[in-house]
């Protein structure tokens, strides 16, 4: 069901896929979908999931590899870089679902407080990250734990990417850019 909701609202977007379409697709009945996942949002959600785990399932923040990674990464300077280009992994992909959940806001008030409630929970994940940073001794001490978060997280907005996706970057220049941005503005020494 899932694999069936990615292909669809990657290709066809989010207002011009119905659950029956999903259904359809999976070779499943409509109840099944509800049951197993939830209404069109919480599809949406669940897709977006599992492109952030790179899985064929949903996966919690904590358990994704590109997140264990970070964790075992010695420095600053490889933490940042390993979470960029995770971003740039991932950000072509969960970006248009985020342009669906906009559009399908004005619209649809589950629509919105679901886009919101994705913003809310990637600013508690930057929260995580900016303390991950300060663990190894790199962070500047006249920023906070709270500034660097919302740093990080003001930058790896889909917002962001769009804005320099259609300024001509590509998500290697995209991540290049942020890596650069985060490591002189964060850290006690640049690379």
């Amino acid at each position: 069901m899932l694999g069936a909701a990615k292909d669809l609202f990657t290709t066809r977007g989010y207002a011009e896929t119905s659950v029956a379409d999903v259904a359809r697709r999976a070779r499943v009945s409509v109840d099944t979908v509800y049951a197993c996942v939830g209404r069109k949002p919480q599809l949406l959600l669940a897709v977006h999931d599992m492109i952030l785990g790179s899985s064929d399932e949903p996966v919690a923040a904590g358990e994704r590899g590109y997140v264990r990674r970070i964790r075992e990464a010695a420095t600053a300077e490889e933490k940042i870089r390993l979470y960029a280009a995770a971003l740039a992994d991932f950000l072509p992909h969960t970006v248009p679902l985020d342009l669906a959940l906009r559009q399908a806001g004005s619209r649809e008030p589950a629509c919105r407080e679901l886009r919101e409630s994705i913003s809310r929970r990637r600013r508690a994940n930057m929260r995580l990250l900016a303390a991950e940073l300060r663990t190894t001794g790199m962070v500047r001490p006249d920023v906070t734990d709270e500034q660097a978060a919302d740093l990080l997280w003001s930058l790896n907005s889909p917002e962001y990417y769009q804005l320099l996706t259609d300024a001509g970057y590509t998500s290697r220049q995209y991540a290049d850019l942020v890596t650069d941005t985060w490591t002189r503005t964060l850290l006690t020494q640049a690379p």
